[in-house]
Parts: structure tokens; C-alpha cells; sequence
């Protein structure tokens, strides 16, 4: 990414990036996002495809220096504008302990200090509800109190954000929390801006079950007929007004992410038998409400943690669970963004991962804070090389960025059980 098109837009940095979700958020509310930081590689290798142009740093945050990332990014002594992302956190408070001491979230502790070493105007932590409730308020004390020693004013009273009320069909709440650079000018929390049902959403998407090809492939060319405005944005047919993304060079006619599941007859028949908003008895998978919005996708375990699959919602007129690419418009996710070939990965990266629409929403007051008038740039970016870095496993991915192949905990194959006829971990 060029100087002269940095001094034209904000400078974001991503940490804990996973597939995007958050860069994407920002790179719409107007940032160029300059370098994402994520240990896992396969992850890593799909942001580099959908973001050729930043700096993907594959490592943990613990192994990283703010100089460090400033040297990947080639940003030099360059003022950035906000960092963001969302540490995951584990232990709580015990007896006599501060819960920033916990080994356990060193994480968190690492996320201040690059903070800190980085200096950017903003900071953005993201992260579960839970941390708003009972005894884990005193992480949040905690937290806002590294903040304010690293110089940061944080937005008070903090605030948890629902996707639902900012244009994502689904059901997500998540908490904000707002770091402003001493002598910054404080933002605001995003307003809501209208709800999309699961209709709009994924009604135009051609049934994956009716096409071969998608047993073996996650992609096949089909033709479209979007109709809800939301459908037609993030297939491409029509701009949408607040995005200020870079547009991105893709076959607007082809179908992706789309790998089909096998179930057995029984299974299907359960799931035509379940009623709209409801959990079928046995596989309990929630059956989507075509005008309602979907609940809350989650990303499952790696091996370390058991190498669950994390339910998946039931489509609410084909009787079987939904694909990556309808998951990633219920999302907010566009069209052309891609994710690992496999069902496995794909569900991990967008559960994980925070809906674009609601990461622009908090971007955009951050844009507003900075006195930033964004604008559409011209440049089309051309994406990575799909064929690679969307198929990597996970040894070949951790070759490709140097690091070791034990980096993430490995998976087991196993199944959801022979009830729902589906083997989660084989694709």
C-alpha cells in the first residue's frame, strides 16, 4: 500500500485478526488497514487473500514489539490512527489476585502494551457480553485502568452492541470498549441504524443441493436474482452508500463457499418437521425464521478444547444446515470475500470473527471523531491466489509464514453423531 494513498485515508492495525471480519469493518468506515497480526496460519492465509495489500503478521501478540509491527507494515515513524481488535479472555479474579495478572490473559496484557508502544489516536477492544456481567466487571476496572496508564481515556459507560440493530441479520451482542488518546477528540457509540431479516439476507442464493459440483467444491457458476437491497450490496449489483472499502476484482456469477453437507434421510425429515424459530429435537440445530434474524453463529473448539463443531443453524426452507457463504451473509460478510474451501475452517473464521457492518459502525465514529470525510477509492484490488491460500492445511499454511505447525492446536476427526449424517470435521 502506497504512502500517498496512506496520507489520505486513517491508518488501522488489526490485532487477533482472524479471517477479517474487523479489518474489513474499518477498511469500509474508511482506514486502510496496514498490517493484521494473527497466530493462526490458515487464518492468516485468508486474510492475506482478501487483503493483499496489508501486512499480515503471523504470530502471537506475546512474540510482537510495536516497533516490530511498524517495520512489517512499512509505516516508519507514520502517526496511526486506531488499533483494534479482541483478545480472547479466559481467567477471572481470584482472592488477593488482579485479574490482569492471570497468566491466562496475557493476551489482554500484550493488546495494552502494543498499544501503548504503538500510540495510535484510538484503540478498539471487542469482545464477549459476558464481561459486563458480575464478577467479571473487575477485568473491565482492570482493563480501563491499564488503558488510562498507556494514556487512553476510555468511552464511559461502556457499551455492548447488538449486530441485529446495525444491519447484520443475526442476533450478536458483543461489547465495545473505546480508547481515546489523551487530547483526542472523544468519539460517540454508534446509533442503530435498521434491522435485515434472514430472508433478505440469503433468499437469492441458489440451493447448494442442487448442484453436484458442491460435494467436492465450495464454488460453481450459477446466475443471480437479488432482490433485498442487503442481498444486492453484497453480491455487487449495487454500491452501497457508506462503503468506502476498496473494490475488489471478482466473478460476480460464480458461487462460493458453498461446499455441500451430506444427511441421512431422517435427519432431513426432522428438519423439514421443525417449525420456523424453532430447535429440532435432536441434532438441536435452530431453524432459521425467514423474517426473523438468525442467532448467534458460533465458531466450535480447536482439538485442545474437545475439536467440537458449534452447531449450525437449519436453512429455513431446505431441509438441511446452511452453507459458509449463507452463514457469511447472515455475517454481513460480501460476496466476493472468500474463506477456507473447507466447512471446518470456514464456520471458525466467520464465528470468530465480528460482522463487518457492526465493526463499520464503530469505525465510522472513529472516523468522525478524526474529522475524516471518507470517500469510494477507484483502485480495484485484485485478490490473493485462491488456489493457494484458500487450501491450505494446516502444516503446508505454517510453511508458508515460517512458523510451527504445532502453533494451533490440531484437530480430531470427529462427528456430530450418526443422528444428523453429517461427519463435522471431514470437510
Amino acid at each position: 500500500m502506497s504512502s500517498s494513498k496512506r496520507n489520505k485515508r486513517p491508518i488501522g492495525i488489526d490485532l487477533f485478526a482472524g479471517a477479517g471480519g474487523l479489518s474489513l469493518g474499518f477498511e469500509q468506515a474508511g482506514f486502510d488497514v496496514a498490517a493484521a497480526v494473527e497466530i493462526d496460519p490458515i487464518h492468516c492465509a485468508v486474510h492475506e487473500y482478501n487483503f493483499p495489500d496489508s501486512a499480515v503478521i503471523c504470530s502471537s501478540v506475546v512474540d510482537l514489539t510495536g516497533d516490530e509491527i511498524r517495520k512489517r507494515a512499512g509505516l516508519g515513524d507514520e502517526d496511526i490512527d486506531c488499533v483494534f481488535g479482541g483478545a480472547p479472555c479466559q481467567g477471572f479474579s481470584m482472592i488477593g489476585k488482579r485479574v490482569m495478572d492471570d497468566p491466562r490473559n496475557q493476551l489482554v496484557f500484550h493488546y495494552v502494551r502494543i498499544v501503548k508502544e504503538l500510540h495510535p489516536k484510538y484503540c478498539v477492544f471487542e469482545n464477549v457480553r459476558g464481561l459486563t456481567l458480575g464478577k467479571h466487571k473487575q477485568f473491565l476496572s482492570e482493563l480501563i485502568e491499564a488503558l488510562g496508564d498507556a494514556g487512553y481515556d476510555v468511552l464511559l459507560p461502556y457499551q455492548v452492541l447488538n449486530a441485529a440493530d446495525f444491519g447484520v441479520p443475526q442476533d450478536r451482542r458483543r461489547l465495545f470498549l473505546i480508547g481515546t488518546r489523551k487530547g483526542q477528540a472523544m468519539p460517540e457509540y454508534p446509533s442503530p441504524t435498521g434491522r435485515v431479516t434472514v430472508k433478505e439476507a440469503i433468499d437469492d442464493l441458489p440451493n447448494a443441493d442442487e448442484f453436484s459440483a458442491l460435494i467436492h467444491s465450495d464454488s460453481v457458476p450459477v446466475e443471480f436474482k437479488s432482490k433485498s437491497m442487503y442481498a444486492k450490496q453484497l453480491r455487487g449489483f449495487e454500491d452501497d452508500p457508506k462503503d468506502f472499502s476498496y473494490p475488489r476484482d471478482f466473478a460476480p456469477h460464480v458461487l462460493t463457499a458453498s461446499l455441500r453437507t451430506e444427511h441421512t434421510d431422517l435427519s432431513r425429515q426432522r428438519f423439514i418437521d421443525t417449525e420456523h424459530g424453532k430447535t429440532e429435537p435432536v441434532s438441536r440445530f435452530h431453524k432459521l425464521h425467514p423474517e426473523g434474524v438468525c442467532n448467534t453463529l458460533r465458531a466450535g473448539t480447536d482439538s485442545a478444547r474437545g475439536a467440537f463443531t458449534s452447531p449450525r443453524p437449519i436453512h429455513p426452507y431446505h431441509p438441511r444446515v446452511i452453507t459458509v457463504r449463507e452463514a457469511a451473509r447472515l455475517h454481513s460478510y460480501p460476496d466476493w470475500f472468500r474463506f477456507h474451501v473447507t466447512k471446518w475452517h470456514g464456520f471458525r473464521q466467520i464465528g470468530n470473527s465480528v460482522p463487518p457492518l457492526l465493526g463499520r459502525a464503530v469505525a465510522g465514529q472513529i472516523v468522525k471523531a478524526l474529522g475524516v470525510k471518507p470517500s469510494k477509492p477507484s483502485e480495484v484490488v485484485a485478490l490473493g491466489n485462491g488456489e493457494t491460500l484458500l487450501n491450505f492445511d494446516m502444516s503446508k499454511a505454517a510453511s508458508y509464514y515460517r512458523v510451527p505447525a504445532s502453533v494451533i492446536a490440531q484437530r480430531t476427526r470427529k462427528t456430530y453423531g450418526k443422528e444428523d449424517g453429517e461427519a463435522a470435521s471431514a470437510q
